[in-house]
């Protein structure tokens, strides 16, 4: 009986978890307010950005384009926390693509989290799973016209 009992014990764990692991929650948020964040006043260099659909200076030279995926830890920090942080440092890695080309912006930025791309003028994608949080994104390195 106890045996039994075991089993079944073990049956439900292990259909219970993965779900407990899985979560993977879609959110979108404003890109000014990362930037504009303690972490993103601190963290971004001198490189303009803009996202896609967002006004900015002519461009004098595009430079070609970069993509990154970034990651930071979900645990002990919300969602919006740390989405923050993993766009802070994605948008921080297309600057120093800028700056290592002689550019000093990005201009087009979209999300490309896990494949599916999303593209807005005011807010990034990020996916918020059980312990870590991703923000892709992809954008056009330029020198901006003066």
């Amino acid at each position: 009986m106890r045996s039994l009992l075991g089993l079944l014990l073990l049956a439900f764990l292990v259909s219970v978890a993965p779900d407990a692991g899985a979560r993977d929650t879609e959110h979108f948020f404003s890109a000014q307010e990362a930037a504009e964040s303690d972490v993103g006043r601190t963290k971004l260099f001198e490189e303009a950005f803009y996202l896609k659909g967002q006004k900015h200076p002519k461009v004098a030279k595009r430079l070609g384009q970069h993509a990154t995926d970034q990651s930071t830890r979900g645990v002990f920090r919300s969602d919006e926390d740390s989405c923050h942080v993993a766009f802070i440092s994605a948008i921080r890695e297309l600057q120093v693509q800028a700056r290592r080309k002689g550019g000093d912006g990005v201009v087009d930025i979209v999300s490309i989290t896990r494949g599916k791309e999303t593209s807005s003028a005011t807010q990034f994608r990020c996916i918020a799973g059980a312990t870590i949080v991703h923000v892709g994104l992809r954008g056009t390195l330029v020198k901006l016209a003066k």
